[in-house]
């Protein structure tokens, strides 16, 4: 049975972009009736995986007695949420463990805590060799965290890393830490079972497990009535969703799923990350093709351009199929926007192969991508079978051509953009200026625009586009 645990009103999202993660913490709260004694700080890295297990860390620390702060110093518990995915994400948490350690020190008594990924694949090392952190818990432990925090408190090592076939958190109903109270995310399942020859993820969140299908309609009911307009269902692979009744073995695909968060209202919008190509279905597109409400935007990795480097990857598809599955996705849904994930200079890519890659992207017509170099990442497969034989310089330079190419096709498809009206949620104020709203379309684009009387935050609007850069578009609203 799905619990829902009120929200605790707030809280804040801070970005630092020095750090390249997010803070959560807390700020006035008239309508709490007593301060917490204690207080936690957690801060969030990688992908939106991560940032959604924060909300539910958050959730089980509040029912153990601490509360939100985005003040490190006044923080009792230290915890960073954190990825393995590229070694620069691990480099990045051993600075701020460093910055921890120091905060520690002027604050006795305080703990540290690793969560995540990166507590998965060091485990006990991050205790016994660096020194760093007085708890390590991994992404299927976070139930145990109060008996965590209470053996760390006595002086002893306090680790639980224990990867779960069943773990899925779908009774704990997370505490919303962005505070927009437009957006929010739901998780759907957990782990990945494809094992990409490059990917830690199979080794650092486990197998493939789905959530219980009513749970997530009731989550996202509960998220809509308390004025949510927008959520993301998420998992490593989304489209390999299947969750059997244990009582009837009705078995609910992904296609299943969106549709029936899709009719807890249609001023709920309905979007989702990521997919695989080898998984995503005909039904899924029809899906997203019939309902309004669910938004025209899929995010495809492709990786490499080129099948050779693919079938290395253990992508499971080739140059070919993903430019049939690409074709099909228009077919269906003919103003659906994608994005895509590249790596540069994969073990033993070709410059012809780098080409294939930069000629996947304009068949595409990608929206965005997200681009990297190839990161090699210990307990792999490509790390004990391959090679990484492409010198940085080489791939440096392939990712700055991928960069550059995204960025033109990017520009190109939002200046085609130019004179069209989109339906636009708001979703609060203009980094830049306090004076115009910011919000989304169907396809994720970010638009920009002034505000007007009587629109706030949650708001559906429609907006003209009147000039595009290569991340946003601007206009004005339209009645």
């Amino acid at each position: 049975m799905y619990n829902s645990n009120p929200t605790l009103e707030g809280l804040t999202k801070v970005i630092d972009p020095k750090k390249q993660g997010e803070v959560y913490g807390q700020t006035d709260n008239n309508n709490q009736s007593s301060e917490p004694e204690r207080k936690f700080y957690i801060e969030s890295y990688g992908c939106q995986m991560n940032f959604s297990d924060s909300e539910i860390v958050a959730s089980v620390l509040s029912d153990s007695g601490f509360g939100p702060t985005r003040n490190l110093e006044e923080a009792d518990l230290i915890l960073i949420n954190t990825c393995s995915i590229r070694e620069k994400a691990e480099e990045t948490v051993r600075k701020r463990l460093r910055i921890f350690d120091k905060v520690k020190r002027n604050r006795p008594g305080t703990m540290v805590g690793v969560l995540g990924c990166m507590a998965e694949r060091l485990k006990t090392k991050l205790l016994e060799e660096e020194k760093l952190v007085d708890l390590v818990v991994g992404p299927d432990a976070y139930r145990d965290l109060p008996t965590l925090v209470g053996t760390a408190e006595s002086g002893q090592k306090a680790v639980n890393v224990f990867l779960s076939r069943e773990e899925t958190y779908a009774d704990i109903n997370p505490m919303r830490l962005d505070n927009n109270g437009v957006t929010a995310f739901i998780s759907i399942m957990r782990g990945c079972d494809n094992m990409c020859s490059f990917c830690v993820v199979p080794f650092t969140r486990g197998r493939e497990r789905s959530r219980n299908a009513y749970t997530i309609v009731a989550e996202a009911t509960d998220l809509f009535q308390r004025g949510y307009r927008e959520v993301t269902l998420l998992g490593q692979n989304v489209d390999s969703y299947k969750w059997t009744h244990p009582e009837t073995e009705e078995v609910f695909s992904f296609a299943r799923i969106l549709r029936m968060v899709a009719d807890v209202h249609p001023d709920l919008r309905v979007r989702f990350s990521t997919s695989h190509p080898k998984d995503i279905t005909d039904d899924v597109l029809f899906a997203i093709s019939e309902y309004e409400n669910v938004c025209n935007y899929i995010h495809l990795p492709v990786q490499s351009g080129n099948s050779r480097v693919l079938k290395l990857m253990n992508r499971t598809y080739s140059r070919e199929w993903y430019m049939d599955k690409v074709k099909r996705i228009y077919e269906i849904i003919p103003d659906c926007a994608i994005s895509s994930d590249m790596i540069a200079g994969f073990c033993t890519e070709t410059e012809d192969e780098h080409r294939d890659t930069l000629s996947i992207m304009e068949y595409s017509n990608y929206s965005m991508s997200y681009m990297f170099m190839y990161s090699e990442r210990p307990g792999t497969l490509a790390e004990r079978k391959y090679q990484d034989d492409i010198p940085e310089a080489i791939k440096k330079r392939r990712l700055q051509e991928i960069i550059q190419l995204q960025n033109a096709i990017s520009f190109n498809h939002n200046q085609r953009d130019i004179g069209k009206v989109f339906k636009v949620l708001i979703e609060g104020d203009s980094k830049k200026d306090k004076n115009d709203f910011k919000g989304r379309n169907s396809q994720n684009k970010m638009l920009v625009f002034p505000k007007k009387d009587g629109l706030k935050p949650g708001n559906y609007t429609y907006v003209k586009v009147q000039s595009a850069t290569s991340a946003t578009l601007i206009g004005e609203i339209v009645e």
